[in-house]
């Protein structure tokens, strides 16, 4: 039995904010371990710039090396269709039931969980971690998951701002600029070697020419 911490995301790429995250959560939650779940068919938005499923599981393993007790799970990506969160959470706990799960969410995924399927069936099968920094972030996540049950279950977790994103990462090699401290080592030195984002670049300054 061990207390698992759950991250999900496209991670198109993953960046230092992800591993911010996952190590904030180690520490303060004292989990055993955290699954980086790359999503295979996110239910709500396609993948922007989408270089694959298997790259974008490659470089979450890749990131997952820069930190101990961090391991990446293909859950999503094995399975067909949509990837819900309630789905991935119940099939973790099918696996191994005797863990005690924990998702974790930024603030502005925690204040839209209501629309997600099954919100409470979430919150029944895991507690939620959220990363909200600013006291006014932690009161709206309060307000607005007040009225689920399960809504007792969520805690935050107390980290610096991290101001770094999937899509500044991929503007920045679309523009062939740096990614170094943005990425792990391991993930810039992958997307030089795939060539990864840089079509999209290249599109997006024949559209700025024009």
């Amino acid at each position: 039995m061990g207390r698992v911490g759950i991250l999900g995301g496209t991670f198109n790429p993953p960046h230092i904010g992800h591993l911010a995250a996952a190590r904030a959560a180690l520490e303060q939650l004292q989990l055993a371990r955290v699954l980086l779940v790359p999503a295979g068919i996110p239910p709500h938005k396609a993948v922007e710039c989408e270089p694959g499923p298997e790259h974008r599981y490659e470089m979450s393993r890749l990131t997952a090396a820069a930190g101990e007790r961090i391991e990446v799970s293909r859950v999503e990506l094995d399975r067909e269709g949509p990837s819900y969160t309630v789905d991935t959470l119940r099939l973790l706990n099918e696996k191994a039931p005797d863990d005690e799960l924990t998702l974790i969410v930024g603030s502005d995924m925690a204040v839209d969980l209501p629309r997600w399927r099954d919100p409470e069936g979430i919150l029944g099968l895991a507690s939620l971690a959220v990363a909200a920094r600013a006291g006014a972030e932690r009161e709206t996540v309060r307000r607005r998951l007040a009225a689920l049950r399960g809504a007792e279950r969520v805690v935050f977790l107390d980290m610096q701002e991290v101001d770094v994103s999937s899509s500044l990462v991929r503007e920045r090699v679309a523009r062939g600029l740096e990614i170094q401290g943005l990425v792990t080592d391991g993930v810039a030195e992958y997307i030089e070697e795939h060539g990864l984002y840089r079509k999209h670049g290249a599109r997006a300054a024949q559209e700025v020419i024009a």
